[in-house]
């Protein structure tokens, strides 16, 4: 919305873009005004948006967001990172390569309107999560929840000949052993967190012979948590040895967070579904039967939960994440039954409406780690707005579920590729060498003539610059 009013708010955004040639830096500087009363609305509902240029989309996320000219910078600099900050985050460090961070628009989260930061390099993923958002939002948005932020700490003990008895010493030592615990991280426990329970796995048949695996249940409030669990674990295993007379071996976090999981639901008014002379109820029940395809087949579910995890990977790498970890623990969790299946449910009420939910493990932090050391991802969680890993959780649980949606709903009406292709061809178009406004006049013309491919874009590349 550009208005001109006596009650107005201005952002700026100064942005860098390879000039024509694809050789240099071009600057712009875009200022953007919205009405006050527009900024107290805070709604994530931005008609429009992806019309808008690159400029103008920051600068809009940065008023909408509050985000100073430092921000700003971070995020439409070349990458938000520089060599002397990558270089301390890893070994070998050689460089930094960046990836496209966008806006997922729409959604509207236990009553609250958040705008979503996406890191990702596959098309269409944003305009399908922000149009799957836009469908739920019809039916009153995402309903979230979190589990406390609990992590798993194993102790895996050996030589032991009786793994009952071990278990059984460890269980009589319990209120020391979590006493104990919370010496490790005082910091932890000041803040509400610090060690909960211990649960005892005892394997008296293994091919390394008797095994007892005790669970440390620890507390981690905004942390993801690795750090504090292993730093505990590695404390408490000359204890453990004492009591059960044997061999500890590993002490490390499990990645199988089901202690903290998150759920999203929605409800997807079925005449929001109606398209191409397809009634809204038929569009439903070819997603319900897609998602029960999920559900009974795991080659399909495979599939199914890559779907989800474009979406909350996107969101958990914008974040600072460990997206590596949210993988595994999701992967886990839909195979917790012995079968692999799907993450998500997909059902139709008495109306004809269509209902979704999602529940997993969502193991995040909004401090530490790359989240506090990454200025991009210190970016992006201003703009989500999140006061808590348990909100950043249930957002994430949300994406998820509409990334979901989006895709499931494009597979059981027009097929996955329309959509995906057109917003391919662009990638198409800056791989022949396209610049500026190049790429959109060569995407263009390949969708219209269905001939999206690298040749295709290199030929209408050289006609466009013949002329």
């Amino acid at each position: 919305m550009l208005l001109a009013s006596a009650r107005t708010t201005r952002a700026w955004v100064c942005i860098y873009k390879r000039d024509r040639t694809g050789s240099g830096l071009d600057s712009e500087k875009v200022e953007f005004v919205m009405t006050n009363d527009a900024v107290q609305r805070r709604s994530s509902r931005l008609p429009g948006f992806y019309q808008r240029t690159l400029a103008e989309r920051a600068a809009m996320v940065a008023q909408w967001a509050g985000l100073d000219r430092d921000d700003q910078s971070t995020l439409l600099g070349l990458t938000g990172l520089n060599a002397s900050q990558a270089d301390h985050m890893v070994e070998n460090v050689i460089g930094i390569y960046a990836l496209p961070l966008g806006i997922a628009t729409n959604f509207l989260i236990n009553g609250l309107d958040y705008l979503v930061p996406m890191v990702i390099e596959e098309p269409s993923v944003v305009a399908g999560v922000s149009y799957a958002a836009k469908l739920a939002r019809g039916g009153g948005g995402f309903i979230t929840t979190a589990d406390e932020p609990v992590m798993i700490g194993q102790i895996q003990v050996l030589d032991i000949d009786n793994v009952y008895a071990a278990a059984g010493r460890v269980w009589d030592a319990r209120g020391d052993l979590l006493e104990e615990a919370n010496y490790c991280d005082r910091v932890l426990v000041d803040l509400g967190g610090g060690a909960r329970d211990i649960e005892l796995r005892p394997f008296p048949e293994t091919p390394a012979g008797p095994m007892l695996i005790v669970h440390l249940l620890f507390d981690v409030r905004d942390a993801m948590g690795a750090n504090a669990i292993n730093t505990t674990c590695e404390h408490l295993a000359p204890l453990i040895e004492d009591l059960t007379g044997g061999r500890v071996n590993l002490r490390i976090l499990s990645n199988l967070a089901d202690h903290r999981k998150a759920t999203a639901s929605c409800t997807v008014p079925a005449e929001s579904l109606e398209r191409d002379g397809m009634r809204g109820e038929a569009v439903a029940r070819a997603i319900v039967e897609a998602a029960v395809f999920a559900q009974v087949d795991p080659y399909r579910a495979t599939t199914h939960n890559k779907g989800v995890m474009n979406g909350m990977d996107a969101v958990a790498i914008a974040t600072g994440n460990d997206w590596r970890a949210l993988e595994a623990g999701a992967h886990a969790y839909a195979a917790r039954s012995g079968r692999y299946t799907s993450l998500t449910e997909w059902w139709q009420d008495e109306r004809g409406d269509l209902l979704g939910r999602i529940e997993l493990p969502v193991a995040v932090g909004t401090v530490g780690g790359a989240t506090r050391v990454h200025p991009a991802a210190q970016v992006a969680l201003k703009i989500l707005g999140t006061r808590s890993a348990r909100d950043l959780a249930q957002v994430m649980a949300a994406v998820g579920l509409a990334q979901n949606l989006a895709a499931i709903r494009a597979l059981a009406t027009e097929g996955i590729q329309r959509g995906h292709m057109s917003l391919h061809a662009r990638q198409m178009a800056v791989a022949a060498g396209a610049v500026n406004d190049e790429v959109a006049a060569v995407s263009e013309r390949m969708v219209e003539e269905g001939r999206i491919t690298t040749q295709r874009a290199a030929e209408l590349l050289e006609k466009l610059r013949g002329e």
